[in-house]
């Protein structure tokens, strides 16, 4: 009978080998788990510069996740990480408008550049399938509501911009190198695991911060602009259906459904049962009017949303609690 560490190494050695670039972020480190929990091995790989480790802790021990700490700008690096490797979910990026518009060349450097890396390193490897993480901020306003994948491109931010020329390389090195890519553009994805107190935060653990602080929520505007939120979960087993159906191309990943961020302020502040007026400010640049995401093509991949933002907030709401205080404690 085989001693257990002998049994480790062999069921590690089965195991198909996946990556997710930017594992310890907040969709990636959900990612991360689900795949671990369906018997893949998993490496995580992050430079940890937005990622965090806390995101990740719980799952290094677990004998089918490891966790390779480097950047995706370092071609050198990833060949070697993506030996025998069947499949890559780049999720790795420099993410939010506001930011790239503060850095537009960072961004570039780390979304194309390094997008284009992950390409030749899956391509030189054999690797069966790139999952890339691509963004609705592609779409830029758009006067058509539902947006389709078949409206043009209008990126008005670098971000934007850099996310839109991903989706251009998987397209490319599908065409000409054969190598399969599928791009999953997700709308406002909101769960456990975002980090409040970053400066370029996401508006649901933001206006859960404050008010739990009791301070009112900041709404940029006049909170008539509206999002398609998408509840993590639903992210997550999207990118899961990605792996084996046999279709590129891109797919929007959202809930279908339009909130207003006055709806969105007031669904949180009745969740956690505070009495709270907003603040009004100025708008943001590069903030599109309104996103909401037609998601007929995602059926294709036998996806379908599971939450709706009521049931999002009441999965998520205490688990964003429990690490705010955390985080300041």
């Amino acid at each position: 009978m085989l001693a257990s560490g002998a049994e480790n190494t062999i069921i590690r050695e089965i195991m198909e080998k996946v990556v997710v670039t930017g594992g310890a972020g907040f969709i990636g480190s959900h990612l991360a788990e689900e795949l671990a929990s369906q018997d893949y091995h998993v490496i995580i790989l992050d430079d940890l510069s937005t990622g965090r480790q806390e995101n990740i802790d719980r799952l290094l021990s677990h004998n089918n996740v490891e966790f390779i700490r480097g950047s995706i700008t370092d071609l050198m690096f990833l060949r070697q990480v993506f030996q025998d490797v069947s499949y890559v979910f780049h999720l790795a990026a420099l993410s939010r408008v506001q930011r790239s518009i503060a850095d537009p060349l960072t961004t570039n450097d780390i979304n194309v550049k390094g997008t284009l890396n992950v390409m030749l390193a899956a391509k030189e490897n054999g690797v069966k399938r790139v999952i890339y993480s691509s963004s609705s901020a592609i779409y830029g306003e758009s006067s058509v509501l539902p947006q389709s994948e078949t409206l043009p491109p209008n990126p008005v931010s670098p971000y934007a911009l850099t996310k839109l020329v991903g989706e251009f390389y998987c397209s490319i090195f599908n065409q000409i190198y054969n190598l399969s890519t599928i791009s999953l553009r997700y709308f406002n994805v909101f769960g456990s695991g975002q980090d409040p107190l970053s400066p370029y935060a996401n508006v649901i653990p933001l206006f859960i911060d404050r008010i739990t602080q009791e301070l009112p929520p900041i709404i940029f505007g006049d909170g008539e602009q509206s999002r398609d939120f998408v509840y993590v979960d639903d992210v997550v087993r999207a990118n899961i259906l990605a792996i084996n159906k046999g279709v590129d191309g891109v797919y929007n990943i959202g809930s279908g459904i339009s909130t207003t961020i006055n709806e969105l302020a007031k669904a949180i502040l009745t969740n956690v049962q505070k009495e709270l007026k907003p603040i009004y400010e100025k708008p943001r640049s590069g903030d599109p009017r309104h996103t909401l995401a037609d998601i007929s093509k995602a059926s294709q991949l036998g996806y379908k949303p599971g939450y709706n933002l009521e049931e999002g907030l009441k999965a998520s709401i205490p688990i964003y609690l429990s690490e705010t205080n955390r985080n300041r404690n």
